[in-house]
This record gives structure tokens, C-alpha cells and sequence, in this order.
């Protein structure tokens, strides 16, 4: 595999695992309260739109849309994607932002969907039976078409780009397969995942395919060809690691925090 094949996969993958993460949460939170048979099977509609949707836009885009025309389209939409997610995980990081808390989204999940069942006077819905729940099913549907979408806009992107879609929906395709297998295993939502620095990672390295496809299709030559791209994610994975301790001096009271730490060093030097 190239360089930008590996990078592609590691991407796809990355910013798939993270999305499935999140939809994995409202299944599971839907599943529990609502019951496992209409959670499941929203799920799995809602996996089956999102590939007709790879299968009915992807295929166009690569035999129709001239290849220039497509990566400067494609790596704009990656530039978008890919420097939101740095945003925000360089403002969860520097302190700016709260964490993303998949604890806090399955409890709020559960509580609003435990609240519909008692507002319907279905104290214990389908959690304790077989029969199908509309709430259930449109909650789990909602969780993972919404998700699965962005997953759907990179796959899309990144494999339409290279000509290499195959690959990219095998890349994706592998991470819901195994967020889906370790989410059986621990049978709750997978909240010790280090989600932010996942988050951090893939824009990294999506916002330097934005960077190294608008170039391509704007006829730039980059040295190296596809080793270029490993240059742009050094480059731009230090811009974060800069951002973060300058983001976090900007915080309200920081500056208070360390006129003190000053003054209790000198302090301690002055022998006070």
C-alpha cells in the first residue's frame, strides 16, 4: 500500500470508530430502556440507507466528475470536517470546552427515553418483551444514521478523492464491525475510549488530505508526492500541540493562577 493508502485507512477508520462510539451509546441506551429487538433493527436499517447512499453518490462522483474538479470540491468539504474536529478537540484539551462524556449522554438517553415510556404508560416497554417499540427503533435509527453520516461524507471524500472508495468502505466498515463486537463484549457504551485525542488525531490527518487534494486538483506539484502528506500532519499536528498551552493561558483565571505560583517561588527563594 502507497503512503496515502495507509494514511486514508488509518483516517477512515479513526473518524468511523469515534462516530460509532457515539452511536453505540444511544443503541445501547435504547436497548436497555426500550428494548433490544427494535433497537437492533433501526440499527440495522439505518446501516443499510447509509450504503445504498455510499453506493447511489460514490460511484457517480468518481466516473463522472473530472478527477481536478472532484479533489478541490472533495478537499474544501475535507478542510471543513477536518479543522471543526481540530476546534474542538484542541478547545476540550486547552479547557475551553467540556470533554465529550459518553456516560453523561447514555444516562441523558436513558432518562428521556425511561420519561416517554412512563408518559405512555409503558412503565416497562419492550425491555422485558419481544414486541417491537416505535420509540426505540426511531431513537436507535436517529443515533446511527445521524453519526454514520459523517462517517459517510469522509468515506466519500477521502475514497472519491483517490479514486479508491473500495477501500475506504472496507476502512469503515472494519471499525463499525469492531465497536460493534467490543460494544456486545462490555454490553454498555464504550466510555473509557480516549475519544478527544481520536477526534484530534483524525482531523489532523483529515484536514491534511484537504490541504494535500485542493492542491492536486489545483495543479500544485507537492514534493515528494504522497509523502507530502506526512509532512502536512507533522505540520499541522504541531500547530495543535502549540494551540493547546496557549488556549489553556487564555482561560479565565489563569492569569491569577500564575501570578501566585510567581509569588510563591519567590516567596520560597526570599525564605518567607
Amino acid at each position: 500500500m502507497t503512503t496515502s493508502s495507509v494514511i486514508l485507512v488509518l483516517a477512515v477508520f479513526g473518524a468511523s470508530a469515534v462516530e460509532m462510539v457515539e452511536a453505540l451509546t444511544i443503541v445501547v441506551a435504547s436497548g436497555t430502556t426500550r428494548g433490544w429487538r427494535s433497537a437492533l433493527e433501526g440499527t440495522a436499517v439505518a446501516v443499510v440507507v447509509l450504503a445504498v447512499i455510499v453506493g447511489a453518490v460514490g460511484v457517480p462522483l468518481i466516473h463522472i466528475v473530472p478527477i481536478n474538479v472532484l479533489r478541490v470540491i472533495i478537499g474544501a468539504l475535507l478542510l471543513v470536517l477536518g479543522l471543526g474536529w481540530m476546534r474542538k478537540a484542541i478547545l476540550r484539551s486547552s479547557g475551553h470546552k467540556a470533554i465529550h462524556d459518553e456516560d453523561a449522554i447514555y444516562a441523558k438517553t436513558v432518562e428521556a427515553l425511561s420519561v416517554t415510556g412512563e408518559a405512555t404508560g409503558d412503565s416497562l416497554p419492550a425491555a422485558q418483551g419481544k414486541r417491537r417499540d416505535a420509540v426505540g427503533f426511531v431513537v436507535a435509527f436517529k443515533g446511527v444514521f445521524l453519526e454514520g453520516m459523517e462517517v459517510v461524507l469522509i468515506v466519500l471524500s477521502l475514497g472519491s478523492s483517490s479514486h479508491r472508495l473500495g477501500l475506504a468502505s472496507l476502512a469503515a466498515g472494519a471499525a463499525v464491525l469492531i465497536v460493534g463486537l467490543v460494544g456486545v463484549v462490555v454490553a454498555r457504551q464504550l466510555s473509557e475510549v480516549p475519544e478527544n485525542a481520536m477526534k484530534m488525531s483524525v482531523g489532523v490527518m483529515l484536514t491534511s488530505f484537504g490541504v494535500f487534494w485542493t492542491g492536486e486538483g489545483a495543479g500544485v506539484h507537492w514534493p515528494g508526492s504522497d509523502v507530502a502528506i506526512l509532512v502536512l500532519i507533522a505540520f499541522f499536528a504541531a500547530v495543535t500541540a502549540i494551540a493547546i498551552p496557549l488556549m489553556r493561558r487564555a482561560l479565565p483565571g489563569a492569569k491569577a493562577e500564575r501570578e501566585n505560583r510567581m509569588t510563591a517561588t519567590f516567596d520560597k527563594a526570599a525564605g518567607r
